[in-house]
């Protein structure tokens, strides 16, 4: 199965010699495409700091981070910027829309940046709003639309370019369960029709029984591997579970 990321050894250090922090301590792990693979751990685990390096928004202290081929940790400003805008979609707790934009707009922003053509920015975002059920919130500006609403618009825009990897930083913390259970929902539709391939950090049980594998990071470390296979979303919630109650910690567990 082709690898879309790989993880090889990584640390990342905070501090200098008289206060050094470890935040990341030897991980590795692979992603392949088309997996939908879920991030956990307590607060002040790694995790936010391990997306951040996978984002290219941090810089690892050693070890290498591969995605589609091509290594990041050589990359250097203006290539980055390049392999940012191409290879990555992002979709934050805030949503992070332009307030001054309409819900087109705000999807339509990546695909100007990549000097799509008029008409193919139009086929896009249509096509990604039918997905998203959120068609009728194209020409609304995000004060106009519910928090669900302004979150899958942020999911449209990350998407629509088609990139190889989609980072998720904890989606669902701003929604309420209603909202949450309708974006997660659309994130297993992306990844089964659309086979895009989403890294998603979350604190949460319930929105880590969506993904079909877990990492789960204590300390800096994996702690532990959870693979949901042919399990229910209950089994597997459950499963969640009994790692979230060996580990303790700033986790939750609703479902």
């Amino acid at each position: 199965m082709e690898s879309i990321l790989n993880v090889s050894k990584i640390e990342k250090y905070y501090g200098n010699k008289g206060n050094i922090t470890k935040a990341i301590d030897n991980i590795s792990f692979k992603v392949n495409k088309g997996e939908f693979v879920g991030i956990m751990g307590p607060s002040g685990s790694g995790k936010t700091t391990l997306l951040n390096c996978i984002s290219t928004i941090d810089q690892v202290t050693t070890g290498h981070i591969i995605i589609n081929d091509k290594d990041i940790t050589d990359l250097k400003s203006k290539p980055l910027e390049e392999f940012r805008r191409d290879e990555l979609g992002f979709i934050f707790q805030d949503f992070n829309l332009l307030d001054t934009l309409t819900g087109f707009e705000n999807i339509a922003l990546a695909l100007t940046i990549q000097m799509r053509k008029p008409n193919e920015i139009d086929e896009l975002i249509k096509s990604v709003a039918a997905t998203l059920d959120i068609s009728d919130v194209l020409t609304k500006y995000p004060y106009q639309m519910s928090g669900g609403q302004k979150q899958r618009v942020a999911s449209a825009r990350a998407i629509v370019t088609n990139p190889s990897l989609v980072l998720a930083d904890e989606p669902t913390g701003a929604l309420d369960s209603k909202s949450s259970r309708l974006l997660l929902e659309s994130f297993e539709q992306l990844n089964h029709e659309q086979k895009a391939t989403i890294l998603m950090v979350t604190h949460d049980a319930f929105t880590a029984c969506y993904a079909q594998r877990i990492i789960v990071i204590k300390d800096g470390k994996i702690f532990n591997e959870l693979i949901r296979g042919n399990s229910s979303r209950k089994e597997f919630f459950n499963k969640i579970i009994e790692v979230v109650a060996l580990l303790g910690g700033d986790m939750t567990n609703d479902i």
